[in-house]
């Protein structure tokens, strides 16, 4: 019989990815639009895109993947279907953090005021450089997942030989995979691009914060526009700086303690390492003005139609 606390963690599991789901479908369906007719993007729609578009896939996966371990976690691990789900989950998932990664970079270099000579290089070349990155991280995503693609065949290998000696069980060879091969590599290709995001958002934060203050002192008031939104900024970068970081440590966790939490825990558990990409793509929607003026008159065609429908009388 399923406990009632899990079937509302699975329930709020679903509407989390269900709302991430059309966020990010949203940024990429409006995008795509702007794209269609000239073939060209802004360098941070581009990624936007793209990070919407990986986003939007990996929550599919996401819900079906846990839906199918949930019904048939016994024989989960004995099917080859455990290897298809890890060779996409991988590389939406190294893809995203990658494609976050370059977002904040280019936020810091387009908006940050420092004079450093690397800096003002970047600050000239990085529209041309934004394609060359994001090839870069399909690249490396895809590099990644070979790997743990290997790992993975070794540990259904295993499966499939049964070649496992009394001292050697199957649980104590596939937690040493895990901790000697597994762990090490997320560690390694996480920690890069997750190190690029840190500094960057903490540059860009200390950058704000000196001009939000030189602002503020020489207007005396808390209530100028720029002041706002410079403060809304601020707001905006150290949510996503959190939601990041929680997404790395929540991925490495996952690892380290092999697999997850199981039974009453296993729905919470991935609605914590799902949170970043439900809940960001909202800040970016509302954070971009085209998102957020396009999201607006949705809204108001959908309110529109309500109060029309509703006022209409019965036939």
């Amino acid at each position: 019989m399923v406990e009632p606390f899990m079937i509302f963690a699975m329930v709020l599991y679903v509407t989390l990815c269900s709302l991430g789901i059309l966020a990010n479908g949203f940024i990429v369906v409006v995008l795509g639009r702007e794209w269609v007719p000239c073939h060209r993007l802004s360098p941070c729609d581009m990624i936007l895109i793209n990070l919407g578009a990986s986003r939007f896939c990996l929550q599919w996966l996401g819900i079906t993947h846990n839906f199918y371990y949930f019904l048939h976690h016994l024989q989960y691990s004995k099917e080859p279907t455990c290897q298809y789900f890890g060779i996409y989950w991988d590389f939406l998932n190294m893809a995203t953090f990658w494609f976050a990664t370059w977002l904040s970079v280019l936020f810091c270099v387009k908006i940050a005021n420092f004079t450093h000579p690397i800096f003002l290089w970047l600050k000239w070349r990085i529209e041309g450089l934004v394609p060359w990155f994001l090839l870069i991280s399909l690249l490396n995503s895809f590099i990644v997942t070979v790997l743990f693609f290997v790992g993975n065949n070794t540990l259904y290998q295993a499966f499939l030989q049964g070649t496992f000696s009394e001292n050697t069980t199957l649980y104590g060879f596939t937690r040493k995979l895990e901790i000697h091969y597994f762990l090490p590599l997320k560690l390694i290709t996480l920690s890069i691009p997750c190190s690029m995001f840190v500094v960057s958002t903490v540059l860009l934060i200390t950058s704000l914060r000196r001009h939000s203050w030189t602002m503020r002192h020489s207007v005396h008031s808390t209530q100028d526009p720029s002041t706002q939104a410079h403060t809304r900024g601020l707001k905006s970068l150290v949510s996503f700086l959190v939601l990041y970081a929680l997404s790395f440590l929540f991925m490495i966790t996952d690892v380290a303690v092999f697999s997850g939490f199981e039974g009453t825990w296993y729905w919470p558990w991935h609605i914590v390492i799902y949170l970043c990409s439900s809940i960001h793509p909202f800040i970016l929607i509302l954070g971009n003005s085209q998102l957020g003026g396009t999201l607006m008159k949705l809204l108001l065609l959908l309110k529109v139609f309500w109060n029309d429908k509703r006022l209409s009388p019965p036939i």
